[in-house]
């Protein structure tokens, strides 16, 4: 029998991996995000608004209006944003290197929606099936709030 070269053995990476974030927890979204953005793949997430936040709610709401409200209109930044969908990239920005080139091009291929697009709607998906013991709020319901 002939040898295997190895790379016949090893699997294409994937080139783009969607991640539904409904159910995921904001901190291990952002890192798994950024980690894989890292290794080259374009992340998609899906569903933005479902991420969760854990904390008492109105803890994590003054503590995000409070970081909101730094950045005031005279100021340059920090420049805060509104939007589920934003906060997310945002988060996943703070998990990268994004001042060197290689941590800008991983940042680059990261891509955040609130719903899930079209095109994304029949692809795999990866979703978190953890139980949540502590008290959280939704993406969702803290940008309403903000």
């Amino acid at each position: 029998m002939a040898k295997q070269n190895k790379t016949d053995i090893k699997e294409q990476p994937r080139v783009q991996i969607v991640i539904d974030a409904s159910g995921f927890i904001l901190g291990r979204l952002a890192s798994y995000a950024a980690k894989q953005s890292m290794l080259g793949k374009k992340v998609i997430i899906v569903n933005c608004d479902k991420a969760l936040v854990t904390g008492r709610r109105r803890m994590v709401i003054s503590e995000y209006l409070s970081a909101r409200t730094r950045g005031g209109r005279s100021l340059n930044g920090p420049h805060f944003p509104k939007h589920s969908d934003r906060l997310v990239k945002r988060t996943v920005k703070g998990m990268l290197s994004y001042t060197q080139q290689r941590g800008l091009d991983a940042l680059k291929r990261v891509i955040c929606h609130n719903g899930v697009p079209k095109e994304y709607e029949s692809s795999k998906k990866i979703n978190s099936q953890r139980e949540i013991k502590t008290k959280t709020i939704t993406l969702g319901e803290l940008s309403s709030e903000l």
